[in-house]
């Protein structure tokens, strides 16, 4: 490991320029900045690689031909950051993510003080609030299930909490991690990208969620994810039944520990939902597709 300082972010964007550049703004004040950053721009619409590149020229603009979502573009921008850079750590962040002051360093801190040199953090996330100061529900790991009392010990002498999973709206990703393990995988594209992601890369590996490090995430609401998703409950089951059955990141134990706890979920979203139709053609149609394809490989789903 060259330095603590040896950080690339990796920022994924789509139409959404004004939060898009409070988050630039955000990420480019961390004291000490990432070495570089990345923007993926997944085709917006709406000015903003215009606007990236008269404002922010110092920032590495990778404008993509179509909308791959946040899977490809992380993937895109995740696959740029370490052919380029090679750098020691990855900071993965949405475009609606404001991080405060220090929320990098704190983390860097958290993945270089872990106890034993042979143990580095594969993740660390952060702390992630709502607008008005809460915890963001959508965004809020909650601690690794059956965490042993020294793995707990040796989190909270960094001030962490162990964790099996995390979202891309901020983490600090160990670099060396994503070249044993692979990338994001594109076509998810909408949900469970990150859970999918991150539990391969913690597969028998060390997580931390680092409350020191704190972002905003400027969501249009406060909700989680049991809030009526309509038509896109078909990724939701698709991407599911994907993870379960042709991911490895998930040990047989832990896919019956998730599976449970995703059928709890899916119950409560049809019980509180007031178009149950769209969710039942949902979900027949999610569960076809899981059962009978799997997920393209990035280079056909990206065109490179």
């Amino acid at each position: 490991m060259t330095g603590a300082r040896d950080v690339v972010a990796v920022v994924v964007t789509w139409n959404r320029r004004a939060l898009l550049l409070a988050s630039l703004a955000a990420v480019h004040a961390q004291t000490p900045p990432p070495r570089a950053v990345v923007v993926v721009d997944n085709a917006s619409t709406d000015g903003s690689p215009t606007t990236v590149r008269e404002q922010f020229p110092d920032a590495d603009l990778q404008v993509a031909d179509t909308n791959s979502g946040g899977a490809g573009g992380f993937a895109r921008g995740i696959a740029h950051a370490l052919d380029t850079y090679d750098p020691d750590l990855l900071w993965l962040l949405d475009d609606d993510t404001v991080p405060g002051p220090g929320a990098l360093q704190a983390s860097v801190r958290a993945y270089v003080d872990y106890p034993g040199a042979d143990a580095r953090p594969a993740v660390v996330a952060s702390r992630v609030l709502w607008t008005d100061g809460r915890d963001h529900p959508m965004n809020t790991p909650r601690p690794k299930p059956g965490a042993r009392a020294a793995e707990r010990h040796r989190a909270a002498a960094v001030g962490c909490v162990p964790v099996r999973s995390a979202s891309f709206v901020s983490i600090l990703v160990d670099a060396d991690t994503v070249g044993e393990r692979g990338l994001p995988v594109a076509d998810y594209f909408l949900w469970n990208d990150d859970f999918e992601f991150t539990t391969r890369m913690l597969r028998g590996r060390t997580g931390l969620l680092c409350p020191a490090s704190v972002v905003e995430h400027r969501t249009g609401t406060f909700g989680s994810t049991d809030v009526d998703p309509g038509e896109r409950f078909f990724y939701e089951v698709r991407n599911k039944i994907w993870l379960f059955t042709r991911s490895d990141g998930l040990s047989p134990a832990e896919k019956l520990l998730y599976g449970a706890s995703t059928l709890r979920r899916w119950a409560g979203t049809f019980a509180a939902s007031r178009r149950r139709r769209v969710l039942w053609r949902g979900l027949r149609a999610g569960l076809q597709a899981g059962l009978r394809t799997g997920p393209r490989p990035n280079a056909e789903v990206l065109g490179d």
